[in-house]
């Protein structure tokens, strides 16, 4: 089951990391950079989602990295959108230091099989300062994460 979760996310988050980015949910395109380029309204965001998906040129922006269809930036980017789609169960995969959400996460990162116990040793310790607070949203635990990641000499290599 976890590889099926982990195939899943690693399959479909190149589209989403491409298509969504900062843009919210319109995604990248000529819509969202040009012809509703300050969208905040709900029917602004349906409008520039069907400029870019009937026009063609989300696609085309993702498979050239143009109208804002930039990469994912970071070295977790698979990371990244698997935590934002999986928040509850983490926590509480991250506070138990086991649980199947958690060995998701590790194979998305890449932790080989005999460094698991201690990556979710390590997140179970730091549960505090990856969830610093009840507003902490996903972005956040991405780059407490990431900053745990860094600062832990077995686990930085997988930054690289």
């Amino acid at each position: 089951m976890k590889k099926l979760i982990a195939s899943v996310v690693l399959a479909a988050s190149p589209f989403t990391a491409f298509a969504l980015g900062g843009h919210g949910p319109a995604g990248c395109g000529l819509g969202t950079e040009v012809v509703f380029k300050n969208a905040d309204e709900w029917h602004e965001h349906v409008l520039a989602a069907t400029t870019n998906a009937t026009s063609g040129n989300q696609t085309f922006g993702m498979t050239s990295g143009t109208l804002g269809c930039e990469s994912a930036n970071g070295p977790l980017a698979d990371a990244s959108i698997f935590i934002d789609a999986n928040m509850e169960q983490l926590a509480a995969d991250f506070a138990a230091g086991q649980g199947e959400t958690l060995d998701a996460l590790a194979e998305v990162i890449g932790i080989a099989e005999q460094e698991r116990t201690h990556f979710n040793a390590v997140v179970q310790r730091q549960f505090d300062s990856l969830f610093s607070s009840t507003a902490t949203n996903s972005q956040m635990v991405y780059q407490n994460l990431v900053a745990i990641m860094e600062s832990d000499s077995l686990l930085s290599k997988y930054l690289a």
